[in-house]
């Protein structure tokens, strides 16, 4: 009879570790799954983030390097949205458009009167959405994704007036 007694016990005993033992394991399982998604998350909205800052300082870096007098202007071509940064080099003009296009930023540096247009740009970054606001000396580029990143600028030159 006590031997009946101690089986029992025993079988108790390894029943509950056993139950013990799977619900560790369930937990520990679960963790895992809810750690991947938040992990995703996480992922997905840096991504989102970086790519809304890298177009941003790219834009910004080249308006910096072409701030001279007048040469700084937003203008619509072939009904898009184009930063325009004219230089002059050797005598003769160029340009480069800066633009949203096929889902995109894009770029464009030709010269004057080449008959090159927007459809011939060179892709920079895909992003949602490039938009670009004058006022005066200052620019203030839009980039749109699941956030809305912006950046004002100044130019130093006074975007279109003449350097004193």
């Amino acid at each position: 009879m006590k031997r009946q007694v101690q089986q029992k016990g025993q079988t108790v005993n390894l029943l509950f570790t056993m139950l013990l033992f799977l619900v560790f394991v369930l937990s520990a399982l679960f963790t895992v799954l809810i750690g991947g998604k938040v992990y995703e998350n996480i992922n997905n909205r840096i991504q989102e983030n970086y790519s809304g800052q890298v177009v941003l300082n790219y834009v910004a870096n080249k308006v910096r390097q072409g701030d001279q007098a007048g040469s700084v202007t937003v203008k619509t071509i072939e009904d898009t949205q184009v930063l325009e940064l004219a230089r002059e080099i050797d005598g003769r003009n160029f340009v480069t458009w800066i633009y949203y296009g096929d889902g995109a930023v894009r770029e464009l540096f030709t010269n004057e009167g080449s008959g090159l247009g927007l459809k011939d740009g060179l892709e920079i970054m895909e992003c949602e959405g490039l938009t670009f606001i004058q006022e005066g000396s200052v620019l203030n580029v839009q980039v749109t994704g699941a956030e809305v990143n912006s950046l004002l600028l100044n130019i130093r030159s006074g975007g279109g007036q003449d350097e004193e």
